[in-house]
Parts: C-alpha cells; structure tokens; sequence
C-alpha cells in the first residue's frame, strides 16, 4: 500500500478525508441571530440539527458550525455567548448524526476546545490563529485547522480594502501561518487553507485570487473555498442574497479548475452534483 500525497488527504482528529476523488463539500450551519444569509433560522440547537441532517440528505461531506457572524460590518461576540450557541448546536448534531464530521467556525481558543470537546473534528479561524492559544487547541485536540487570511476584521474589513498585488500578499500570510501552526505542534495533513473571498477585498481582488488560486493551492494543502452567496456575486449579477446560487456554482467551477478542494457552501446538493460532474470531466474519476 502506498501514501498518498498530502496534498491529496486532510487528517482530522480520527478521520482521513480523501481529496483524491471528487472535491469535498462543506456546508454551512450558522448559528447566529444576524448571519447575513440566514441568521437566527438555526439558532435552536434542535433547528441546526435539522439543518445539518438536511445537508448530509443532500450530500454534504463536512458540517461548519458557526456562532458569530462574520459578515461586513459584524460586532464581535462575546467569548460565553458565543459557546452557549455552538457548544449545543454541535452536541445536538453529532447526537443524531455521530459519524458526522463537524467543524466549529470561531477565532477564539476556549469556543475551539469547548466544540472539540463536544466532537468537532476541524477548526475553521478566520483569523488564523490570532488567538495565542488556538494552535495548542487544535495540537492537542488532534484536529484538522482551516487558515483563512482577512484583511483586517469583520467590522471594518469592507472600509477600502488595498493590496499591491493581492495573490503574492494572500499566498505569503497563508504560507507564513501554515509554517507558523506547524512549529506549534499541528502536523501538516491536518493543516487546510482558504484564501478568505470577500473578507476585506474588493470584486477585483476576489477576482483576481479566483485567477489566481493555483498559486495558493502550490503551497501543498487543500484549498477551501467559499463563496457561497456572497456580495462579490450579487455585483456581477445584480442578484440578492437567495438569488445567487447559479452564480456561485460558477465561481466554484472556476475554482475548482484551480485546484480547489473543498467547497463550502449553503446549499450542498448543487455543490455535490458540480464536484461529481467536475471531477469526472477533469479528471477522469467515477462520480
């Protein structure tokens, strides 16, 4: 038997997730009154649960549970409001769904160890670690690590974004956390990256990391990739929020040709059917 390459795996906590085949599709389950999407639908740890097994229904292969919204203009959380939202939600998904791979959305250690704690397997920062004590949580927890660059934060991150040259600026941040997270004890195939579209970028910077995305997949880790109804879609097409699924779909093609792994998403049966038909047309693979 021989290994794989790491590029090709994502070991998470008990879990080897196979980046081999077709892209994985995560899905998302906010649990927040005010996410830009559909915040306070899944607030009720019985409604994220519904939410989740709905997306599994659909063909989601990963779960992102997240309590504080992270969208322009958002205010923080507080550290205890936001794991009373996510501690529950998390409990009450694995509850139903055990072999579920969940991962909890959160820059703040103590909501990471309280959700790895209750059975998350992946951490989704979208700070990167700028939490001292988030790559120990992660270390010793053995779980998976998303590291995601914003410019900037969630408040004030959209106040005119600047960049010389966005990709080379996006690539050496995520380089410089991945090598950063290592020296901390996180091993490599546990590490994933995810350039962050649309936190603190312009349509033109979201556009020019979609061109030029081969550049981040280059530093050997899976890429995730969210666009899911986001702003940047609803600039090009003039559609609203509900209203931008084909938009993303396409996003997410153009993605995929770049080396993109991972697609994290609102509606995962779309997204399941673009990876399988993707997968096939590009690399030859079964659906």
């Amino acid at each position: 038997m021989t290994t794989a390459p790491a590029a090709s795996r994502w070991t998470v906590r008990d879990r080897v997730l196979d980046l081999a085949g077709p892209p994985l599709v995560m899905g998302v389950v906010n649990v927040t009154p005010d996410s830009f999407s559909d915040g306070g639908r899944f607030l009720d740890p019985a409604a994220a649960a519904d939410r989740a097994e709905a997306l599994l229904a659909e063909g989601a292969d990963l779960l992102d549970v997240g309590g504080e919204s992270s969208r322009p203009g958002a205010a923080p959380v507080d550290e205890a409001e936001e794991r009373a939202r996510v501690v529950p939600a998390v409990k009450s998904i694995l509850a139903r769904r055990p072999e579920a791979v969940v991962s909890v959305d959160t820059t703040k250690a103590g909501v990471a160890r309280a959700a790895l704690a209750a059975g998350a397997r992946i951490v989704n920062d979208i700070s990167a670690g700028a939490d001292p004590e988030m790559f120990a949580a992660v270390a010793e927890a053995g779980a998976g690590l998303i590291l995601m660059h914003m410019q900037g934060r969630p408040r004030t991150m959209q106040d005119r974004p600047a960049y010389a040259d966005v990709v080379a600026e996006v690539r050496t941040f995520l380089d410089l956390r991945l090598a950063a997270a290592m020296r901390a004890g996180i091993p490599e195939d546990a590490l994933a990256l995810d350039p962050g579209f649309g936190f603190g970028k312009a349509l033109d910077h979201n556009l020019a990391l979609l061109r030029g995305l081969d550049r981040i997949v280059a530093l050997g880790r899976p890429v995730v990739v969210g666009v899911s109804r986001k702003s940047m879609l609803g600039t090009i097409t003039g559609r609203p929020v509900g209203e931008r699924l084909a938009a993303g779909l396409a996003a997410e093609a153009f993605a995929l040709g770049r080396g993109a792994t991972v697609l994290r998403v609102h509606e995962a049966g779309p997204a399941r059917d673009l990876a399988a038909v993707w997968h096939r047309l590009a690399r030859g693979g079964a659906a």
